[in-house]
């Protein structure tokens, strides 16, 4: 396995992360009031509370995907 071949490796796995962030993200903006009704029955959490929480979840996937996937990726262009 050569360079060329991890940068690829890790090209496709921003690609898929940021497919999967972006989706995320869509389905909560779009679906907001029902994901809060089922997630406040099922954790007894208010309102508030969820929103931070798919807040946090978001900010915090976004900052793995950009320490292991995207900085990998740039680094090992920037080498080949």
């Amino acid at each position: 396995m050569d360079i060329v071949n991890v940068a690829s490796f890790f090209g496709w796995c921003s690609v898929i992360n940021i497919g999967i962030l972006s989706f995320t993200a869509l389905f909560l903006i779009l679906f907001k009031d029902s994901l809060v009704a089922i997630h406040s029955q099922l954790f007894n959490l208010e309102q508030k509370v969820l929103l931070s929480i798919y807040f946090k979840y978001i900010a915090g996937y976004k900052v793995l995907i950009l320490i292991f996937n995207l900085v990998p990726y740039v680094a090992l262009k920037i080498i080949a």
